[in-house]
Parts: C-alpha cells; structure tokens; sequence
C-alpha cells in the first residue's frame, strides 16, 4: 500500500486547518509551554547566586550584609587573576589559602534555592549538574517508552496520563527534603513533564492538520516551547521563595485537566489500529464544528477499512522496525545523529561557549526571546527552500558558532552575539527536525520515531552538563567539541530525502521505499530518484486530497 486513498479522502474532508484543528492544536500546543517550562526550571529553582567564603567574626549569616569589597572581606579572600574575589577559598590564620567550610551568598535576585541550602558550588558543583542530567535522563527515558506505548495504546492515552503524573509530580517536587528523593521525582518528572504529553501532542498536530499547515504548527510547538522558557524567568523575578515557586511552575498542569473530555484521539492512528468506526466519528464531529456541511457515509468508510484489513498481512510496527530494513535503517541513524547534535549545541551555546552578564531572569527571558525570529523566517521560507537544506545550513552555521565562540574571551560583547546568532541558527534547525522526522517516518511508527529521535536529543542534553565539566582541562574543548558534531551531522543531512510536497508515508514498506536515491547530490547533480519509489512509480499519488474523486 503506497498511499491509502479511502483515509486520505476521510480526512481530506476535514479541509488544512478549520476551527476544529484550531481546537484541538490549541489543546495539544499546550504540552510545550509546560514542556519549556519544566526543561529550564532548575535555572531558578536551583539557581547557584554570586557566592564568597563565611568568614568568622565578620559575616553573621549565609546572607551578609558586609560590602563584599570592604577591607575586612579582600583580607580575607584572595583575589583571581581577572580581579575578582576567589568564590572557594579563603585565608586561614597562617594567611594560607584554603577551601571554604561555608558560604555567604549574593542575594541580589535570589533570596532560596536548592543550590543554596544543599551548597551546590566549588567542590559540590557537580551535584547540581547531576540533578540536570537526571532531569534529561528522565525526558530519555520517557521519549523512548512513552513514545513506542503511545504507537500501541493511543496518542491521547498516554498524553492525559502523562499531563495529570506532570501536575501531581510537580507540585509534589517543592516539598522534597532529601538530595536523592529529589532526585528521583526530578527523574519522574522529566519522564512525564517534558516528554509524554509534548512528544504526543506533537504527533497528534502532524497527523490531523493538513499538508500546507504542518509547517506552521509544527513551528509553533518550538516558539510555545520558547514561551514556557520566557515564562520561567517571568515567574522566577516575580517569587523569590524557591518552594513556592515550583508550586506554580507544577500548578501549570491544571491546564491539561480537561483534555480528557475535550482532547480527541488521532483518526489516522484509530484508522491503522482497525478502530475506522471511531475514526469516522471523530472527523464528522471535526465536520460539524467547521461547519462545512458535508456529509460522512460511516458505513461506507467502516466496509472499506475491513476489506482493505481483509487483503492486507496484520502486523504490529514497533521501534524495532526502524531498523530491520536498509533504507529506514539509514534514515533513521541519521535523523538520531540529528536530533543529538542539535541538542548539544542547542545546550553548549547557552552553558559553555559564552556568557551574558547582568539580570539573570531578563537573560533567560532573552534566551527564549531571541528563538522568535528563527521560527517566523523558517515559517515563512520552509514550504518554500525545503526541509533537507534548511536543516544543514542552519546546523552547519550552528556549530561554526559554537566553535568561533570557544576562542573569544566570554562575556564580551563580540562573544554575546556570537552567541546569540548561533542560538537563533540551532533554534531553527532544531525546529525544522521536528517536522522533517514526522514526515520521513511512516504512521504506524511514527511516535516511535519521534520518541527515538527525543531520546537521541535528550542524552545529549543529560551529557552536556558534564561535558562542560572538560573546561577544567582546556576552556575550548566544550564547546569546540559541540561544534564538530553540528558540523559532522550537518552535512549527513544531505543525504536524507527531501519530503516537501510530497504525502506521508503510512506503512514499513511505504518508510523503506520513500526517498531512494534522493539526495542533496544527487539533486545538485540532476539525477531524478530511484524509480522505486513508491512515491515516483505513480505520478496521481501527488495529487492535492481536495481533487481525489469517491468511487
């Protein structure tokens, strides 16, 4: 089966995008405000301020009031080769220099933290770190579980459980005493918080939207994402108390309460399970709501689903068959490859090649900002230039950033906007996956895919962390390293398909043969596809949906 006509034609009936896909992506979007926001919420809640020794018979608290440049203060404390007070060590009565048994911390804009009552600086700073990757680790996890259980229970299944788990995990967080208990519902937490419901919601847009649609809502998944990124530095300048604060980054999942009475399930995903009758519901109530008047003859649509079932070899896809065949199997090393390095940029630009100095809530607030204009260009040049050199131009522009960055002094202006471009460049391309993977990968596998690729993206979240650990060896080693792999795998990303304009594939077979022979070089060199193709050997599966006719 090339392309299944009788389900391209129910849907097609739907139109690109009436008031009922507006509905339900406005549901589904959702998943990636809460998504941002739980990815970057230790920033705030386990923000590490400006911190010096305690020095005895001078500081009367972790918080001193003591001008941090008063005599007592530089006597005590020595001073780095940049001018600035050393924040580990301190002089003991021989005036040798020794590490700090406490801390005095700066409480310009945070007054509590986690890093604050557990001393996660100097010797203690990798146990912050390791909170970060167990976070990523736990999004991992949950994109490689979740995402094949969503291809077997439903999309929408697993996205209201994982909304209610991120709600009650959430808020139940802020009240943890103990490092490792913290530790572990940080891990619950990234499994359903950033994973579950945005990785669902996600796959549910692709497939109910329209082709000419998918773009931009796509698009607007990773612009939202931004917003819950803005939205945590808006609420960490607001509430300086850290337990109260992740009280109301939890409260966020009040949003998705009624998506278990509002949120419909995928009709595509219904069509392949054999569940046509319900599928043919779902869109004469999508019908309905757009007011287009066209009438769904549910039997007809119900006979045909059996008999096409009835000629058809029953098997159940899973993440296994993205790699049994050599085309799928290629494609699908290569999308990972991508998902990984757009990450580890995405996360060294921000953590090892540069840093803003100044108001740490308006910085986040600008790192998130800065994302806009990537997403309203690709917006608008997507459907236009294609996914394939998009994608490798964005992630080859990306790492040279990265690495140019690594030899200009941080903190200056130069290395701030290098920054900057090189965030607005991965931005984009980390954007453009999104949509590329869902529209390489066929439907009974494509949230296994989408789960794969999330997985491949948040190991590298969880290394970075400890990657930027390298800096101890050589400053440049970070950041340079990042770069390589952006440059490596932006050039891989020729040799993948281009899929604009053209359908999604829906079975393994349609995934194996989609895209044979198409490459950058191959197009640069005028050679056409591979007549193989399931999507070249039949010139009418290229027709718009509106001009297919029922028989």
């Amino acid at each position: 089966m090339a392309v299944d006509f009788v389900l391209e034609d129910l849907m097609g009936k739907l139109g690109e995008f009436g008031r009922y896909q507006a509905f339900q992506f406005f549901l589904q979007v959702l998943s990636a405000l809460t998504a941002g926001l739980h990815m970057l919420s230790l920033v705030t809640v386990q923000a590490v301020p400006e911190h010096r020794c305690f020095i005895e018979g001078v500081d009367n608290s972790s918080f001193s009031y003591v001008p941090w440049n008063s005599s007592d203060i530089l006597a005590a404390i020595p001073l780095k080769d940049n001018g600035e007070l050393d924040s580990c060590h301190m002089y003991d009565s021989q005036n040798n220099t020794v590490s700090c048994d406490s801390y005095v911390y700066d409480q310009t804009y945070y007054e509590t933290s986690r890093a604050i009552d557990w001393n996660f600086v100097c010797e203690r700073r990798w146990m912050g770190s390791i909170v970060q990757t167990v976070f990523m680790l736990g999004v991992f996890t949950g994109a490689v579980t979740l995402g094949g259980l969503a291809d077997k229970v439903g999309r929408k299944t697993v996205f209201c459980w994982s909304a209610l788990l991120q709600l009650i995990i959430g808020v139940s967080v802020a009240f943890i005493p103990e490092y490792f208990s913290f530790m572990v519902a940080r891990f619950l937490l990234g499994i359903f918080g950033s994973a579950g419901a945005y990785i669902c919601g996600f796959v549910l847009t692709m497939e109910l939207v329209g082709p000419s649609k998918r773009t931009a809502c796509g698009i607007a998944f990773q612009a939202v994402f931004a917003a819950g990124i803005m939205l945590v530095a808006g609420w960490g300048a607001l509430i300086k108390d850290r337990q109260f604060l992740q009280v109301v980054y939890g409260l966020h999942g009040v949003l998705f309460l009624a998506h278990w009475w509002l949120l419909d399930e995928s009709p595509r995903w219904l069509w392949m399970q054999g569940r046509a009758g319900e599928a043919v519901d779902i869109v004469a109530n999508g019908l309905r709501m757009n007011g287009s008047g066209i009438p769904v003859d549910k039997e007809y649509y119900v006979q045909k689903s059996k008999a096409q079932q009835a000629t058809e070899e029953k098997s159940s896809a899973g993440l296994s068959d993205l790699f049994k065949t050599p085309n799928l199997r290629i494609k699908t090393l290569n999308v990972c490859l991508c998902w990984f390095a757009n990450s580890l940029v995405y996360y060294g630009l921000s953590l090892s090649a540069g840093k803003l100095y100044g108001n740490p809530f308006l910085i986040l607030f600008i790192m998130g900002l800065v994302e806009f204009p990537s997403y309203f260009t690709i917006v608008m040049v997507l459907d236009r230039l294609g996914r394939r050199p998009i994608t490798s131009t964005l992630m080859i522009g990306g790492g040279i950033c990265c690495i140019v960055a690594a030899y200009i002094a941080q903190g200056s202006t130069t290395s701030t906007a290098i920054v900057m471009v090189g965030k607005l460049l991965i931005a984009g391309s980390f954007a453009v996956i999104y949509n590329y993977s869902a529209e390489l990968f066929p439907t009974v596998v494509r949230n296994s895919a989408m789960g794969l690729g999330s997985m491949c993206a948040r190991l590298s979240g969880a290394l970075t962390p400890l990657i930027t650990l390298l800096d101890s060896f050589d400053p440049k080693i970070p950041a340079v390293l990042f770069g390589v792999i952006a440059l490596i795998s932006g050039v891989w990303v020729m040799f993948l398909p281009e899929t604009m304009n053209k359908p999604m594939p829906e079975s393994i077979e349609d995934g194996e043969n989609f895209g044979r022979g198409d490459t950058w070089f191959s197009q640069c060199a005028g050679r056409k596809p591979n007549r193989d193709s399931i999507y070249q050997d039949d010139p009418e599966q290229m027709v718009p949906l509106k001009t297919i006719e029922k028989k």
